[in-house]
Formats: structure tokens, sequence, C-alpha cells
């Protein structure tokens, strides 16, 4: 619920400040007042989108700041809190909008600077605005089919989401179906693709590190009597030839062999030649090792020339390999367990078409039974909804007039459920349906609009009692086009929806404010534009010097203006009193 808004420098508006409270309020002044201007800044604290034409000419800046109770609106206050805004003890939170006459505008919420955005979020959850404009709200089948759903009750809403959420997911398994059918082919490609690759793979049978091995191989047996010569010449200077002696003489053997015995006399004079005495000792043992492992080398290593055509052929088998699925047979094994892994993946894409398929096809019955659900709720509503505007219609002296809502099969199904919803007017008993907004004058249409606005917002409102925060409503002129008893049933239903929400109506009509609760009256002034900021040679401007409740005289003093456009007529006051004392309204 709204509870106060402040105005600075928008439009005609210079300063104001107009307090709010429950129940129907009026807004009435004289043309050109800035009644709508009051409005405009409600729209402005609501995200509206911002008009640098609207500041006040010679101001910098306009400024619109409101405060809004949202106590028990929890995706209200979850929505201030995920902004970083603060809720005030109260219940109530502090909503901020500046408008630059050159730049950008700027919105604040609880404290805490935000996008225009979210306080358009915050606005659909707490109030709705209805204006002359707003006649075209209800003339596209999309839109009239939102409306009859709002009126269908919280039943229709759970099978409204219940119904979208299907609707999405099989939106999602259909996107599935329709990508593993466009890769059919391309899958196939690839998988056919995989099992020659892995057939060729298991022909050849690779090992891990059988390619190295194999090189090695090669290698030495390209190179047999090189290497016996490099192993004898190692043999015989480590051990001797068969004569016991080397070209250069004593073995390395005997050459240790002397130097440890020599050693091992001179330990009696200097035991600390003990240890060198041991460490050629192991010398020795190495070099009998080594020599004995050169001679069975030398012995083993024979020219294999069968050998050596194998080895080359299988490095050629393994080489084929290398060459298309990696550099070395370890990475063509790797390549061969994802390529397997790859293949039952890509097999997997039949059984997945199916699983989804299957799973679309559980959907769609599921979807068709809470359509029809979904239709039949509708139609209840549309009934409902037709009777209880056509009753206000009666009360708005368009007594033969009727509203007819039609829920019909659609051509196609939708995330809105399989039904075209569509309102007609049947101006007068025997007069063909015709679509909302053709063939009525504008008053009519403004009446019908109205009828249909006060029903909706109704069942709307009435869904809301017990909460500590009322719903708001705002009516911009739509008594526009009527007058005399359909002006006075206009402001009773007006006051009746007020029973049970926060009304603000901007109006003209005299037979609608005397049914206001509260009677707020813009009044102007004409000054010399003198201010600090606009200048020696500003223009004289109208500004609006306050807006303030009337009650007692000077409420029948406003209702007589706008009755005769004289508050001082004695007829024109007698008559406001009049309206007063009749327009009640039964809680």
């Amino acid at each position: 619920m709204l509870e106060e808004i402040a105005i600075e420098n928008l439009g005609v508006i210079r300063s104001a400040r107009v307090p709010l409270g429950p129940g129907l309020t009026v807004i009435t002044g004289e043309t050109g007042a800035g009644k709508t201007m009051v409005l405009t800044g409600l729209g402005l604290l609501m995200g509206g989108k911002a008009d640098p034409a609207t500041v006040r000419p010679g101001a910098r800046t306009a400024v619109v700041e409101g405060r809004v109770r949202v106590a028990d609106r929890p995706r209200v206050l979850r929505r201030v809190d995920e902004a970083g805004g603060e809720v005030d003890d109260d219940g109530s939170v502090v909503v901020l909008r500046t408008v630059a006459a050159e730049g950008r505008s700027r919105a604040h919420l609880g404290g805490r600077g935000v996008p225009q955005t979210v306080l358009a979020e915050i606005a659909d959850e707490i109030v709705t605005v209805h204006g002359q404009s707003d006649q075209l709200r209800l003339r596209t089948a999309a839109k009239q089919r939102e409306a009859l759903d709002a009126s269908a009750g919280a039943e229709h809403q759970q099978l409204l989401d219940a119904y979208r959420s299907g609707w999405t997911e099989r939106a999602a398994l259909q996107v599935e179906i329709d990508d593993i059918e466009a890769r059919a082919a391309e899958r196939s490609r690839e998988a056919e693709l995989l099992r020659l690759g892995l057939a060729e793979v298991e022909r050849v049978d690779p090992q891990p590190g059988e390619d190295t091995e194999l090189t090695s191989l090669v290698a030495r047996l390209s190179n047999v009597e090189e290497l016996r010569v490099a192993a004898q010449l190692a043999h015989d200077a480590v051990a001797g030839d068969e004569t016991g002696e080397t070209e250069t003489g004593e073995p390395a053997v005997g050459s240790v062999e002397r130097a440890r015995r020599s050693l091992e006399s001179a330990t009696h004079a200097d035991p600390s030649l003990a240890r060198q005495v041991e460490r050629l000792h192991e010398v020795g043992y190495v070099l009998a090792d080594v020599a004995t492992d050169l001679s069975g080398y030398v012995e083993d290593l024979a020219a294999d020339p069968a050998g050596l055509e194998t080895a080359h052929a299988r490095l050629a088998e393994l080489g084929t390999l290398t060459r298309s699925y990696g550099s070395t047979i370890d990475e063509v094994l790797a390549w061969a367990s994802d390529a397997g892994l790859r293949l039952l993946a890509l097999d997997d894409g039949g059984e997945r078409l199916r699983a989804a398929t299957a799973q679309r096809d559980e959907l769609d019955e599921l979807l068709r039974g809470l359509a029809g659900r979904i239709s039949a709720s509708r139609a209840e509503a549309a009934m409902r909804l037709q009777a209880a505007v056509t009753a206000e219609l009666r009360g708005l002296a368009m007594g033969g007039a009727s509203l007819v809502v039609d829920v019909a099969r659609a051509a196609e199904p939708g995330p809105w459920g399989a039904d075209a919803v569509s309102f007609s007017l049947i101006p007068h008993p025997g007069a063909p349906a015709r679509p909302l907004g053709k063939g009525a004058s504008g008053g009519e249409l403004s009446r019908v609009m109205l009828a249909i606005e006060v029903a909706l917002a109704t069942d709307t409102a009435r869904a809301d009692v017990g909460t500590a925060v009322l719903p708001t409503f705002v009516f911009d002129e739509v008594d526009a086009g009527v007058g005399g008893r359909a002006a006075v049933e206009v402001g009773r239903r007006l006051a009746s929806l007020g029973r049970v929400a926060q009304v603000l109506v901007v109006t003209h009509l005299a037979q609608v404010a005397a049914f206001a609760d509260a009677q707020l009256v813009v009044t102007k002034s004409t000054d010399d534009g003198a201010s600090a900021d606009d200048g020696a040679d500003a223009p004289p401007v109208v500004t609006v010097t306050g807006v303030h409740e009337v009650t007692g005289e000077d409420r029948i003093t406003e209702l007589a203006r706008m009755l005769s456009g004289q508050e001082d007529s004695d007829v024109a006051r007698r008559h406001a009193v009049e309206l007063l004392e009749s327009s009640v309204v039964g809680a």
C-alpha cells in the first residue's frame, strides 16, 4: 500500500506532498493543475520510463519520493533484501527516483541504488494502474486470456503452473530429440570410422612399449659386428685375452689385484690403509663381473637376418597405427580406450532417442489432461466473469449490454494451454456480439472497460484480504465519457472496491469524488518563476502550490466547483451536499 508521495520539479509541480491511506482516495483539481502529473510521479516510483522533458522548466532535476508498505509481501521483502535495501521497522520502504533535465534517471530502493527494473518488479506485486490508454490492454486475445485466468482463482493458477512446467520440460525434450535426429548421420559416420580404427588396432594387437623395444632390437641386430668388436675389446681390457694379456699390457683385473696386494702388505705399518684395500677388493669383484657379462654378451651376439627382418616388418605394421592414432604405441592404446567409450556413447544414441521420445509422449499425455482441466476451469471462470461484468454494466447505465467470454479450442496448443479466449460485447438485446472495442462509443467502451477492470480487481483484492498490506489500484480518469447516473454508479463501484483495497482515482466528476474516503485537491498558482537556480530571466510559470485534503465545508466547495465551475453557487453547494449524503457504500 502506498503511504505517501513527495514530488519536486515534475511538470507543473514545483513541490507537493501527497498523503495516502486505505479506501478510496480521489485526486481532483482544475484542468492543468497537475492531477495527472501526480500519477506520472507514481509511475516513476513504479519503474516507469523517465522522460527528461517532464522536468519542470528551469530546474536541473525532478525528484519523486514515496513510502510503500510492504509488510507481509514475502516476494517484495525478498527482492528488497536482494537489492541491498532496508525495510523500516514499521514494514515500509522508501523509494526514490530522480530525473535529470540533461542526463539519466536514477532509482533508489531502501537507501540503495538499483536499476529501474527492480522498482517495476516490486510494482507488479503491489500496484495495478488503469488509465484511458489502458483501454487497449484488453483488446488482444493474449491479454483477454490472461485476464480470465487472473479471475479464475488459486486452483486454476496451480493448474496453469503445472502445465507451464510440463510444457517447458517437453520443449527441452523436443530440442534433444531434434538434435539426436539431426545428428544421426554425423554420428553414424563417426561411429563407422571408430569401428574401422578399433578393428585395425585389434588386428595388429600392439603391446605397451612394443615400438620402443623393437627399435632397440633393430638397432642391435643391424650392428652385430660393431657391437662384437667393441664388447671384445672392452672384455680384453678388463680381463685380458686368452693369454691373459692385453694389447697395452696388464689387464684391469690384474692391475687392481696387484694394487690391492701392495697396499695389503703395508697395512701393518699403517692400519688406515685397510679401508683402501677393502675398496680395491670390491673393485676387483666388479671388474670380474663386468668381464663375465661382456664374455656372455659376445657369445650371445650373433647375426640374425631373419630376426632383423621380422623386427622391421613389425615396426612397419606398428607404424600404420602411430601415423593415424598417435605418435607412440602407448598413445595408440590410449586412443583405442577413448574410442571404445565414445563408440558406446554413439551407439547409445538410438536408446537415448527412444527414451526421450517415450518421455515426450508421457508428457504429451499429461499436458492433454492438464489442458482439459484448464479448459473446464476457464469455461467456469468465463461464466462467472461475464455474469459479473454484465451486472456491472447494468449499474453503469448499460442495462441492455452484456459481455460474452468465449473459450474455444486454439489452432495449436501453447504454454498457456489449448484455448483461445475472446471477449465480445452485445451492446443491446438482439444485437450480434462484436469483438471488444468494436462497435462501441468512447463512453460505452470506457464503461465496459471499467466494469471488466472493477470485476477483475475486486476478485484480486478479495484474494488479499487478511494481509497487512492492501493491494493498490490506480484509475486515471477512466470515468471519461460518462456522466449522470452512470457517473454515480462508477463512483459507487470504485468505493465498493475501496472496501477491500487501496484505490486512487484521478477524476473530474463530482459524482465519483463524492464517494471517496479522502479527497485531495491539486491547486495551482502563477508566480514570476524566480528561484535560486532559475536565473533572473526565467519566464513566469504555472506551478502547483500544494496538494491538500479537503473536508467539511472545503470539500463541499470543491464538489460545487466540479459540478458547476462556481464554488459559491448555492444550487451547486446544495447538490454537493446531496451527493455526499447519498454517496454511502456499505462495508
